[in-house]
């Protein structure tokens, strides 16, 4: 990057933390480090709510699932909008009624404690996991930017995101996600512009629509259907976005701490519920906008000539093997197709030269997706704005990955320390272990990143698939406890462990696509729950 780029990117940066490290600094309570003291409008909440989801991972990956896979992605937010409204009429009202810190403390008030620890401990399970994935993703940009090593780049990365979360608390999480996601979208926007902008000077917008549409990219709609089946397999349709979606959203909002902890911040249920309608109705234009860049950027690589493989860190290991000859071969007859404009052939051999980089690399799994919107930024964007689109892309990991270690902390100390290692915290020992669990969860998040490395799927399907390994059980109990009456806490309890394995059991099978293991999961807990209720009922 140029001089100017590295200015835009470090003012950047250093503002937000400033200006997020001083609206919270009257934060010293619990009430203020996890909920703000329940003080934030409805738009911060559902900018706050848009923050959290809309990581590095959406802004860094999504345009590069749109490159290799069309736009079918977005039938995965198709259920959101139902959700939305679902949560507001059954799940904003029970938690602000009761007043919680975390949607766990309802399943005691409903079930048990072994059952609120149990749930609790799903969530810090697949939260923990995944923020190691996001802090991974501004990594990437870091590591290819400077040719440092990516685990040490995940060590620094890391490092920052625990002082600026450990300093501000939730206070600072809203407010700067406010700043983050106005930069964030103006980015997005921007990139696409300069997209067609680099176009041939007789290829338009449209004309780029229908390019990309000619080679199969403008897949909005698809039924899933194969020779006439349904296959359970494929990715993304409608009807696993709709219903698998509707259950994935109905988790993820509706019971999962990230994001429960973020309108738990409003100062009325009003507002909560006003933030939540409004993200689903602007979520899907959005992610479609996003989307809308990798399809933009893959016609500009039908007038450019593309890489090979976008990821340079793997191709310069590779070339270090005996493998280079091979690879050196496959990149020829690649550039040679693609000059002969026989872009199908040139797609089997860029195939080709995956296989050998894997095998090259002793790595299964290497995958160039998550590299393809970054390669792009970096080599064909003008000085200051790729400084600003990589800052966008920074801003947004800041601000999911600051909610989500400020609610691993969050359900930690109020459902596990407070629970069980000291009832009787002070005022200042609660600030003082929540700032310490915070740092905790930051530290472990490092070392999941260690290992994202070699997941292989583009990093927004990793977080997906892990989140509904266990969204789809956490679902389960919550509709037992709003609509199930008779069933109780032994019952949900085991239903839930049952439930679990099977879920994984299921995954590992490879039976259907990851959206359908949130259904799976939602079911098997009501099921399993209402056949162990009727062998035990319930006492009177």
């Amino acid at each position: 990057m140029s001089t100017i780029d590295w200015i835009i990117l470090i003012a950047a940066l250093g503002t937000i933390i400033i200006y997020g490290v001083y609206k919270s600094s009257h934060t010293k309570n619990l009430d203020g480090y996890f909920l703000s003291n329940n003080s934030l409008p409805w738009y911060l909440v559902l900018l706050s709510i848009m923050g959290t989801q809309a990581s590095a991972i959406t802004f860094l990956s999504a345009p590069g699932q749109a490159y290799t896979d069309g736009m079918r992605f977005v039938q995965y937010y198709f259920g959101l909008p139902i959700a939305m409204i679902l949560i507001c009429i059954f799940f904003v009202p029970v938690f602000r009624k009761l007043k919680v810190y975390t949607a766990y403390e309802f399943l005691e008030n409903r079930f048990d404690v072994k059952t609120r620890t149990l749930t609790s401990a799903l969530f810090l399970i697949s939260r923990g996991l995944s923020t190691g994935i996001s802090i991974y993703a501004p990594s990437i940009i870091l590591s290819s930017l400077m040719g440092w090593n990516i685990y040490l780049t995940n060590l620094v990365m890391g490092s920052f995101l625990i002082i600026y979360t450990v300093t501000g608390g939730a206070k600072a999480v809203a407010y700067t996600q406010q700043l983050q996601l106005i930069i964030v979208i103006a980015g997005m926007f921007l990139a696409g512009y300069m997209v067609v902008h680099l176009l041939p000077a007789d290829i338009g917008f449209t004309d780029a629509l229908q390019s990309a549409g000619s080679h199969g990219r403008m897949n909005v709609i698809t039924t899933g259907v194969t020779n006439g089946k349904f296959d359970f397999k494929d990715t993304y349709n409608i009807w696993s976005g709709v219903i698998g979606g509707l259950f994935l959203a109905l988790s993820y909002f509706g019971t999962d701490q990230s994001q429960v902890g973020r309108f738990l911040t409003a100062r009325s249920d009003k507002e909560s519920k006003i933030g939540l309608l409004v993200n689903g109705l602007v979520k899907v234009p959005m992610q479609f906008l996003i989307l809308l860049v990798g399809i933009l950027v893959f016609t500009f690589y039908q007038y450019h000539k593309p890489p090979v493989y976008f990821d340079d860190v793997q191709v310069n290991a590779a070339n270090k093997t005996v493998y280079k000859d091979s690879l050196h071969t496959l990149e020829l007859q690649y550039n040679n197709l693609l000059d002969q404009n026989k872009l199908e052939i040139a797609d089997t051999v860029r195939t080709q030269y995956k296989k050998v980089i894997r095998v090259a690399n002793n790595d299964k799994k290497a995958n160039d997706t998550n590299y393809i919107f970054l390669r792009f930024v970096i080599e064909n964007l003008p000085k200051g704005l790729v400084g600003l689109l990589i800052a966008m892309i920074f801003l947004a990991s800041w601000g999911s990955i600051a909610a989500a270690l400020n609610s691993l902390a969050s359900c930690t100390v109020v459902d596990f320390h407070k629970k069980f290692i000291n009832t009787n915290c002070t005022e200042k020992q609660d600030y003082a272990i929540s700032r310490w669990y915070t740092l905790a969860w930051g530290v472990f998040s490092i070392i999941v990143s260690m290992f994202a490395y070699n997941l292989g799927n583009s990093l927004i399907e990793a977080v997906n698939i892990l989140g509904s390994i266990f969204y789809g059980v956490i679902l389960g109990i919550f509709l037992v406890a709003f609509w199930m009456k008779n069933i109780r806490g032994n019952a949900v309890f085991v239903s839930a462990v049952i439930s679990q394995i099977l879920v994984i059991a299921v995954y590992l099978a490879d039976i259907v696509s990851f959206l359908w293991l949130n259904v799976i999961g939602a079911v098997l807990v009501i099921l399993i729950g209402l056949l162990l209720q009727a062998f035990r009922p319930a006492k009177k």
